[in-house]
């Protein structure tokens, strides 16, 4: 038993990735960020799918393809397919904003 919202570290210089449980075929992660952004031309191209849900707090999500920036507040949530490239634009800077991601397919090693 666990609880997204505890252990949060009271700093965050960095986004904070922690599995939760995984198989070869899904992986299920808390991902805690604060202000964080995709670096400069970064874009996630992930070989299996990736279910996102924004628990609390809020972020913008380009998805290469769309024009505008999909905005997600807490309890939204978006299903982004194998080598569909997209980068987070911004988080909250004013607390946390707390995902609950679920990759599945065939869950590789390689980049996220």
């Amino acid at each position: 038993m666990g609880s997204l919202f505890k252990d949060i570290p009271a700093e965050l210089p960095e986004e904070l990735f922690e599995s939760i449980c995984s198989t070869e075929n899904v992986k299920i992660e808390r991902i805690v960020s604060k202000g964080h952004s995709s670096p400069e031309g970064f874009w996630y191209d992930q070989g299996w799918n990736e279910f996102v849900l924004v628990v609390k707090g809020s972020a913008g999500l380009k998805i290469e393809g769309q024009g505008e920036i999909v905005t997600l507040n807490a309890g939204d949530y978006v299903n982004i397919g194998s080598h569909v490239r997209h980068r987070v634009e911004w988080t909250d800077a004013s607390c946390e904003t707390i995902w609950l991601a679920v990759h599945y397919g065939k869950i590789g090693s390689g980049p996220r």
